[in-house]
């Protein structure tokens, strides 16, 4: 073998599953029912995932008063004109057996008075489909499900490249407390979840930190839809904190808590038909504008008339009552903040992306179904039913011959987190404007060095890390440049209308120099 690092270890097996979710552990169970070997990785243990954090629930259409085409409508109507209508039906359609699957591996989820399972209503849905457990712990019930159905998972593991031949996927190179490995393999699924650390407030864990975004695009796949970053409307504010934040979950004002801001008036009044139950951006956008208008850094989620807060959301209690804040008697402060990307690696339904033997599931993915804004709950729903997909899917590479046979040395851009964090936060937020994206992105480029993150005495998972955010927040600030106009998620102040030309995913990939280049639209 030639190669340019030093190799302390080498495996073989038929897949290889980045991501300890449920996306990744759904793709990985999904695969191994099939026969396939599977090696499963994830960089944290075993609850450091996003997942582990999700407290809404899974939307998943009711037995009653409810219906695919009804939840197709209320995620197209969400998704402003760039969700794909028929992946959106597929995935939907998908959510009962799904669920049914989860159910059988031991979840459980709350129930109502009836005996049966208790749903709730959140922002853009007509109907209560929310399916939730724990009260605001669904995640929490979701990972603890996947995790006890005894799937072997390397923790402690990160995947630095994924090798490829003139066949495809030929092999992972994996960073461990091993060192650094070759995993020979035809077929990966990229589960890893999304890319919140590019900004200074987000819900997501410290390891949201676009790995699989940067890998795909290393590897030569397509992404698209990166411009469209969800801020999740109501976490909790505290003064001066950073990194991740409590979600005040949109099931507290299905429930009823209403929006005011600091002197106590409405906020989405008028707004929108749905007023605090419309879709995410637009209670973004509400509550931005209205803090920029009054000077303040946050409003407030007036829960105080809930009956029953502290059994309900006994999560989102403990968090409030951490910061001196009684959800009871007092009005709880939130602010907007980095919460999930709508965009990702292009997949079909199945999890296959551009370049044979990749496979993408979760937040990772652009399957089309979230358009420019994601229909609250539908990511644990996507996780689930493409997760599953992705680990069937693979099986069409079983038999075909990988073997790494060559790790070239690659230097990559890397420019520390901190300032990633402060460029994106300060310019590519909730609001944004041509002037202010161009100028974050020459920042960037002025702060950017070029290493090899493998070469050294060790390899570096933090300069792993730097060198995907990096590399995010440059083809980020690509495509929101690109997008003048305003759609969902993505807000430009400098052009506020939304341009029937740009009803269409803009899609990009690296040419051979390391360069972002838009290639022709997704048919």
């Amino acid at each position: 073998m030639s190669t340019a690092v030093s190799i302390d270890w080498e495996t073989t097996t038929d897949l290889v599953v980045v991501g300890g979710g449920v996306a990744g552990l759904t793709a990985a169970r999904a695969a191994s029912v099939r026969g396939l070997r599977v090696l499963t990785v994830s960089k944290g243990g075993p609850t450091d995932t996003s997942t582990q954090y999700a407290q809404g629930g899974i939307a998943v259409v009711a037995p009653e008063g409810d219906s695919v085409a009804a939840h197709v409508y209320d995620t197209v109507e969400a998704g402003a004109g760039l969700c794909d209508v028929g992946a959106v039906r597929s995935i939907v359609a998908g959510g009962r057996a799904a669920v049914a699957t989860l159910t059988d591996l031991g979840a459980v989820f709350d129930l109502g008075h009836d005996g049966r399972i208790s749903r709730t209503r959140e922002g853009g849905h007509s109907t209560r489909r929310i399916i939730h457990a724990g009260g605001d712990a669904t995640g929490a019930e979701v990972q603890r499900a996947l995790n006890k159905a005894g799937l072997p998972v390397l923790f402690g593991a990160a995947v630095a490249r994924i090798v490829t031949g003139p066949t495809g996927v030929r092999g992972v190179v994996l960073v461990s407390d091993r060192g650094v490995g070759i995993v020979h393999t035809p077929a990966v699924v990229l589960a890893t979840g999304g890319l919140g650390q590019l900004y200074a407030l987000s819900t997501n864990p410290p390891g949201a930190t676009a790995d699989g975004i940067a890998l795909g695009l290393w590897a030569g796949a397509t992404v698209a839809d990166l411009e469209f970053v969800q801020f999740h409307p109501t976490v909790l504010y505290t003064p001066g904190a950073v990194g991740r934040r409590p979600l005040i979950s949109e099931a507290v004002r299905g429930e009823g808590a209403t929006l005011i801001d600091t002197n106590g008036e409405a906020l989405t009044a008028g707004v929108h038909p749905r007023g605090d139950l419309a879709p995410r951006d637009v209670v973004s956008r509400a509550i931005a504008a209205r803090m920029l208008a009054l000077g303040v850094e946050h409003v407030y989620l007036d829960a105080r008339s809930l009956h029953g807060f502290a059994q309900r959301f006994p999560t989102i209690t403990a968090s409030c009552l951490a910061a001196g804040i009684d959800p009871r008697t007092d009005p709880i402060p939130v602010a907007p903040a980095a919460h999930y990307q709508c965009g990702g690696i292009v997949t079909d339904t199945h999890g296959r992306t551009s370049l044979a033997g990749l496979y993408a599931a979760g937040e990772v993915a652009r399957t089309g179904l979230h358009g420019a804004n994601r229909l609250a709950s539908n990511s644990l729903l996507e996780g689930l039913v493409v997760g599953e997909r992705a680990g069937a899917a693979a099986v069409e590479r079983r038999g075909e011959v990988a073997e790494v046979t060559d790790i070239p040395a690659r230097l990559v851009e890397h420019a520390g987190r901190a300032v990633v964090q402060g460029l994106m936060t300060a310019h590519a937020s909730v609001l944004r404007d041509g002037a202010n994206l161009a100028g974050a992105r020459k920042q960037l480029d002025d702060a950017t060095s070029r290493r090899d993150p493998l070469r050294g005495a060790a390899a570096s998972l933090a300069q792993m890390e730097d060198a995907a955010l990096t590399l995010a927040a440059r083809a980020l600030l690509s495509a929101a440049e690109a997008r003048t106009e305003s759609r969902g998620c993505h807000v430009r102040s400098d052009h506020p209308n939304t341009r029937p030309e740009f009803r269409r995913s803009l899609p990009f990939r690296l040419d051979g120099d390391g360069v972002l280049e838009f290639t022709p639209p997704i048919p």
